[in-house]
């Protein structure tokens, strides 16, 4: 988890950086289709191991499929087109917000998981997850500083992008729950092989009329997103196949400093104080339901 915390922060900042002329379309459509191959071959790899381990009677768990199709093929979908609708939402808003800010929005997803696998899997759920909901959203709002809680004086972000963010932190949320109920039948790289399989063709009819030609190093970043976004799903899948949803998400959250940190070295954005303080919140409530988990 803390693998895919450091790169999903890379993916952050590579998106922020394409996203400066690149369409949001086009960028999801890059790093879902450079994640197909790669997924499509560390598949492929997986289920000649495994069907060989078959043969001589070694393949007694789902650690060695037979199949790239894996077992429950609705859910597999399913996790695709709901995290492909994370992905776009998240992309638009990282072109929109500052990296730090973008981050400790969307990671509120970690309650929102804990609350869903309360409620789907049966996973426990009590006044912790609720009370750390209620920070993270109070902390949502003090990162935000919408002008009209806070004045025209506060450093208000564009609330649109920020309702956005939202949208794909619940998405992501309802993602993560469904790997986490995968987990029971398919590999972690055959969900990841799904969502890439899916996402990639989804993200074609948004790119009418929004193609822009990238120039050399544009085209190196967006190889980059989908490099680096594929060993960051690799390591959040099978991390969410070994922990428990709420704590393995809680653990990630040390991606919201090194997103801060790209922001500030790079775009020189630095948060100010009250931004801070509603990053705290949303650890402090993240950490509420970790511990409980």
């Amino acid at each position: 988890m803390l693998g895919a915390a450091f790169f999903f922060s890379l993916m952050s900042l590579l998106v922020k950086i394409a996203g400066q002329r690149l369409p949001v379309a086009e960028i999801v459509f890059a790093r879902s289709t450079v994640m197909l191959v790669i997924s499509f071959w560390l598949v492929r790899q997986l289920v000649y191991a495994g069907t060989a381990a078959n043969r001589h009677g070694e393949n007694r768990s789902i650690g060695a499929p037979t199949s790239m199709w894996g077992h429950r093929k609705s859910l597999l979908v399913l996790r695709g087109l709901v995290g492909f609708g994370a992905l776009f939402c998240f992309f638009f808003a990282v072109t929109r917000l500052p990296l730090a800010d973008i981050t400790v929005i969307h990671f509120t997803n970690p309650v929102f998981t804990a609350v869903l696998a309360s409620i789907f899997l049966g996973e426990s759920m009590g006044r912790r997850e609720a009370s750390g909901l209620v920070l993270c959203l109070v902390g949502v709002a003090l990162v935000a500083q919408p002008s009209f809680l806070f004045g025209a004086g506060a450093k208000s972000l564009d609330l649109f992008a920020v309702a956005v963010a939202l949208c794909a932190s619940v998405l992501s949320s309802i993602a993560y729950t469904l790997v986490r109920k995968l987990r029971e039948t398919d590999h972690h790289l055959v969900v990841v092989f799904y969502f890439t399989l899916v996402s990639a063709p989804a993200s074609v009819p948004l790119l009418i009329g929004q193609w822009v030609w990238p120039s050399p190093v544009e085209w190196l970043v967006l190889l980059g997103v989908g490099v680096v976004t594929q060993i960051a799903q690799i390591c959040l899948t099978k991390g969410l196949h070994r922990e428990r949803a709420g704590r393995a998400m809680s653990i990630s959250y040390v991606q919201v400093l090194f997103a801060a940190t790209w922001g500030a070295v790079i775009f020189g954005d630095f948060p100010n104080l009250m931004g801070i303080g509603g990053a705290l919140l949303v650890f402090g409530g993240t950490l509420l339901v970790a511990r409980h988990a």
